[in-house]
């Protein structure tokens, strides 16, 4: 009868045991996991704090454009968002492109703006002064407050960055009452405008050539041959100065040669390669053209 109770007994301590290990199982099992989700909660925080200090790279055309609001901007134009900071800064740019004769509405930044011109030739203007003409890597600071506009000019496109920064309130800039015609076609320093707002602009090399007596044909060459043409990025400056020798020396025009045998040196064209331009031109332009060429070229060469 005792061996019973005892193997009873047995039985029932062992079973107690199993229990004990059982729940001292469980309670490691708990805490490991506990553990591991602490950890991964600390790697993810680790992670996204790692995540907010690496470079951020926004591939060009991700972001798609969208015409500009009507209400702010005249004539066709289009915003391409760039970049808008974290915090604790405050920038954010975007990439603006103007059709002919298009621009903004007079406005002004609490904080000011940047422009940056990538393409083009537009115009700018504060409020009492003269109409500025920008180009291509010109760059444009107003300061914070300042009532003006900016845009292209009436016959070539304008392509700039505006960057601005924004309040703690998030406003960034003010919008007020459209340009008028009569603002935006407002002559610029180089055309003259009024000494008071003029601080030793010369008038550009069209204005001063034909300006007095054909001040359209100047203009349009000052903007869009100039101004845009030349300023694109697919040829130099450099290369567009030999095709355009070549071709004036093919079409025997000495005039127009000594003007862009000299913009062809300060365009980087050396002496011994407009020469060389020459009497390659003379087998597929004629003989003649290339000798009224070197007379030209001699003329040139020797006033420098």
């Amino acid at each position: 009868m005792y061996a019973k109770q005892l193997l009873i007994l047995s039985a029932s301590v062992l079973t107690l045991c199993q229990v004990c290990a059982t729940v001292i199982a469980l309670s490691l099992f708990v805490s490991a996991f506990a553990q591991a989700n602490q950890a991964g909660a600390g790697a993810a925080t680790s992670a996204s704090a790692q995540d907010s200090q690496a470079i951020k790279i926004t591939r060009s055309g991700s972001q798609p454009s969208r015409p500009a609001p009507a209400e702010n901007f005249t004539g066709r134009v289009r915003v391409e968002p760039l970049f808008q900071a974290d915090a604790p800064a405050r920038a954010n740019g975007a990439r603006v492109t103007f059709e002919p004769g298009a621009r903004t509405a007079w406005h002004s930044h609490p904080l000011g703006q940047i422009l940056i011109v990538t393409a083009g030739t537009g115009r700018v203007q504060r409020w009492g002064d003269a109409v500025e003409e920008i180009r291509q890597g010109d760059v444009v600071w107003t300061p914070p407050g300042q009532k003006h506009w900016h845009g292209a000019s009436a016959n070539a496109a304008m392509t700039h960055i505006a960057i601005t920064e924004q309040q703690s309130d998030g406003k960034r800039v003010e919008w007020m009452e459209k340009v008028s015609d009569e603002q935006y076609r407002a002559p610029t320093r180089a055309q003259g405008a009024p000494a008071g707002s003029v601080s030793g602009a010369q008038p550009r090399p069209s204005q001063r050539a034909i300006g007095d007596f054909s001040p359209k044909l100047a203009q349009l060459t000052d903007d869009v041959l100039y101004g845009d043409v030349w300023e694109r990025p697919q040829l130099s400056k450099r290369d567009r100065s030999l095709a355009t020798v070549a071709a004036l020396i093919a079409l025997n025009r000495p005039d127009q040669l000594r003007s862009h045998f000299a913009r062809a040196r300060t365009n980087g064209v050396t002496e011994e390669e407009l020469i060389e331009t020459i009497t390659h031109m003379a087998f597929y332009a004629g003989w003649p053209n290339a000798v009224s060429a070197i007379a030209v070229a001699r003329e040139v060469f020797e006033k420098k």
